[in-house]
């Protein structure tokens, strides 16, 4: 039996909405999920945050460690100014989160293993970052590519640098997200498919498949970690980047 690991990424039409000459506008898979990563959070959010209980519940809890999660993220990065960015970050750790986890239901679609999806959220990191910081800080803002200290002789070549460094961040913050994402869930598949050809051997086939099936749940359990750091590494760097915005100087 043939097992594609990478058609679990094909976007799907669903509802075709308009055509615009050679173009078709089509309501997909891909915006489907994402109008259910945005519900689920809205809602456990909302119910949460309902009772409002001295002694929080179980929703409630799950509120709460997230919120002081992200917001000692933010302050620790960007310090007490950085704050007014929390909402900003706190809805792309949750988006990401919940992606990431949706991802992980068997015959459900995972939007950040496309890279137009990641690409999407860092570039909108990356126009925040030099907006606010030309913004805020004016052309004080390029002081951010002139480190203090550094001798004359070679700063062009470390000002180059910075300058590509700072414009490749949006390829390595969405790059980053989307590849291990992509790579998991094609192992998963792959040893999946594994499970599947050997139980279809026969009697033997079966206790062949146990060593498959065992890696599946530890690869499973693994997904389950990576979810969360990739969410957590995804806002991380976006604090990190707004610290440059609001503290441009080396």
């Amino acid at each position: 039996m043939h097992v594609d690991p990478i058609h679990q990424f094909q976007i799907k039409s669903l509802i075709p909405l308009a055509e615009m000459g050679a173009h078709h506008l089509n309501f997909t898979n891909s915006a489907l999920v994402m109008f259910i990563i945005v519900g689920s959070v809205s809602t456990l959010l909302l119910v949460a945050t309902r009772p409002r209980a001295v002694v929080p519940g179980r929703f409630q809890s799950i509120a709460e460690i997230s919120y002081e999660f992200v917001a000692n993220t933010v302050r620790s990065s960007g310090g007490t100014e950085g704050m007014k960015f929390f909402p900003f970050v706190f809805t792309l750790f949750m988006f990401v989160l919940f992606a990431n986890l949706i991802g992980l239901i068997p015959y459900s679609f995972t939007v950040t293993s496309q890279l137009v999806v990641t690409a999407s959220l860092a570039l909108l990191v990356f126009v925040i970052v030099v907006v606010y910081g030309f913004w805020r800080n004016g052309l004080h803002f390029l002081n951010l590519f002139v480190p203090k200290g550094v001798p004359k002789a070679i700063l062009p070549a470390i000002v180059f640098i910075e300058v590509l460094s700072f414009l490749s961040r949006p390829v390595s913050h969405s790059v980053r997200l989307f590849a291990n994402m992509l790579a998991g869930h094609i192992t998963l598949q792959v040893f999946a498919g594994f499970i599947i050809m050997l139980a279809s051997a026969g009697i033997l086939g079966w206790f062949g498949a146990v060593l498959p099936f065992f890696m599946v749940v530890m690869l499973t359990a693994l997904e389950l970690l990576v979810a969360f750091l990739q969410a957590y590494v995804f806002a991380i760097l976006t604090c990190i980047y707004l610290n440059d915005a609001i503290h441009p100087g080396h």
